[in-house]
């Protein structure tokens, strides 16, 4: 009876901790955690991707691509939140798979007017032809 009485005792110990622990877990926009948040973008405009230059390489053999555009063709741009801001941007294959990433920062100079880009700074040539999608964040 003891044992019964001592293994509840311990199992309503070992509970009120994890629970403890899972309260305490808090997810914001700048923090990364278990659980979901919504979080505000630097822009509510639509952003397209292009590709950059893309320059024939007989050793792969096809098309390689090593920057993207990130373009705003909204009737009024405002991309006055997101300079400065860091970027990340991921190229995608088969299955979603990660082919190649680069980072930078949104320029200080992009105009707030229809058509604006930026490029990305250069990454590993990557063949065209197994970019399936691609992946923008920016800020954080």
């Amino acid at each position: 009876m003891k044992r019964i009485i001592g293994a509840a005792a311990a199992g309503v110990v070992a509970f009120s901790g994890i629970y403890a622990l899972a309260a305490s877990l808090n997810v914001t926009s700048n923090t990364l955690g278990a659980g979901t948040s919504v979080t505000a973008s630097c822009t509510t405009d639509t952003l397209t991707v292009g590709y950059g230059t893309l320059t024939y390489t007989a050793s792969v053999p096809g098309y390689t691509l090593t920057t993207v555009t990130i373009t705003d063709n909204a009737t009024s741009p405002s991309w006055t939140s997101c300079k400065n801001l860091a970027y990340k941007v991921t190229l995608e294959g088969a299955g979603n798979a990660q082919l190649v990433e680069t980072t930078g920062t949104v320029p200080a100079t992009i105009a707030n007017t229809t058509g604006s880009s930026f490029t990305t700074t250069a990454f590993t040539a990557e063949s065209a032809s197994l970019v399936t999608g691609v992946a923008v964040v920016i800020g954080g």
